[in-house]
């Protein structure tokens, strides 16, 4: 069975009430293609804005979560809060709280388990520094992030992975489409021989890094491309990107 295309846009700490309700708007009238699923991360305080106004089929994530359940933990926001505001999917592991708030693959594996024991599922953020890359550690790298979380959970089910490749994050540059696949690819095979064939196999594996109208048409063809994470481009004017074989799906989100 194919797997569903998935499209993120991880607003970051931007945007307004009256620009979410302007994206949400936009998002409602969108003929959107039905095998693709649609998830957006506003900041959260704007969460309960969107859930209430987003029509049925549209999702929204958290851009972070904690790894207990309550407690003394000031600024922190738990899976439990989340799932009882109708949020049903957190990023983890995005390498702006990797390196600005220096997350370590361990606290992130913790993070990604909590999240997922209390019912959400989770879009986890991988990727290599442009100094990893040229040092030819990608995989490396990507890998042992990978393996802190393996180390927690074994049922990577509501797990969406996303490789976001640092260098590429807000820069304009992109992972040229033979670099994305290739990470993707190895993605698939350590998930093959660390998880499970059936996890391989059903893990949709999802590319972020200066996504854009113009980039996500080759990138969507690849075998292992199974969907975008955007990020400053979702806050962008409504644009369609025409995948070839994967139908008309809305790209930029506002």
């Amino acid at each position: 069975m194919p797997r569903q295309f998935f499209v993120g846009g991880n607003f970051k700490m931007n945007g307004t009430i009256k620009s979410t309700q302007d994206i949400i708007k936009n998002l409602n009238d969108a003929k959107l293609d039905p095998k693709t699923e649609v998830v957006i991360a506003p900041p959260s305080i704007y969460l309960l804005t969107a859930r209430e106004a987003l029509r049925p089929g549209i999702e929204v994530a958290a851009q972070n979560v904690f790894d207990k359940p309550n407690g003394a933990f000031t600024g922190e926001i738990s899976a439990e809060q989340l799932k009882d505001s109708g949020v049903t999917w957190t990023l983890t592991g995005h390498s702006e709280r990797r390196v600005i708030l220096a997350e370590g693959d361990e606290f992130i594996a913790r993070k990604t388990k909590a999240a997922l024991d209390g019912g959400l599922g989770v879009i986890l953020c991988v990727g290599e520094t442009l100094e990893q890359r040229e040092d030819n550690k990608t995989i490396e790298i990507v890998t042992k992030q990978l393996k802190a979380v393996a180390e927690q959970t074994k049922d990577w089910s509501k797990v969406v992975v996303a490789y976001e490749p640092v260098w590429a994050i807000g820069t304009g540059k992109v992972a040229s489409t033979e670099q994305a696949q290739e990470v993707h690819a190895e993605i698939r095979k350590w998930l093959a021989s660390t998880i499970s064939k059936e996890a391989s196999n059903n893990t949709r594996i999802i590319y972020g890094g200066s996504v854009s109208e113009k980039n996500c048409r080759d990138l969507a063809q690849q075998a292992d491309i199974d969907g975008f994470l955007v990020g400053g481009a979702s806050l962008k004017p409504a644009c369609a990107c025409r995948i070839p074989n994967r139908r008309k799906m809305l790209l930029m989100l506002s």
